[in-house]
């Protein structure tokens, strides 16, 4: 039953993170809270799973003409040093601390997601009422 839940995990983070939410914002929770899945494993297992799921992405937004490829380097360059630096600093802190970060994180994406969709509300219900008249 064990690896049947990993599989579900992977399944369930992999759908969201191919929609574009990111996948990890589900699959790290998901490992920890309901597998006991140490927190710094969780976060390795998300940044493997990352790899095949961002490779197709690309690969069908390239298609769709949707890849800057001229501004591409840039990021990747930005995004490789960062996430080395992050995986440094990660693997010199508890569990405990990375635990509450991501939960902090997660907290803050969560009211800018809130507040984001208050205002969308808003502003849908204006041009309603503009519609209106």
């Amino acid at each position: 039953m064990g690896v049947f839940l990993f599989i579900c995990a992977g399944f369930v983070g992999g759908v969201i993170g191919g929609m574009g939410m990111g996948g990890g914002t589900l699959l790290i929770p998901l490992l920890t809270f309901f597998l006991g899945v140490e927190q710094h494993l969780a976060q390795g297992i998300n940044l493997i799973s990352f790899i095949p799921m961002s490779v197709v992405a690309i690969i069908i937004h390239a298609k769709s003409g949707l890849v800057q490829f001229k501004k591409i380097w840039f990021v990747a360059l930005i995004s490789a040093l960062f996430s080395v630096l992050g995986s440094v600093i990660s693997g010199k802190i508890s569990s405990v601390i990375l635990s509450k970060i991501l939960g902090g994180f997660f907290f803050i994406l969560a009211v800018f997601q809130f507040v984001s969709l208050i205002k969308k509300s808003k502003a849908e219900q204006k041009s309603q009422k503009g519609d209106n008249k």
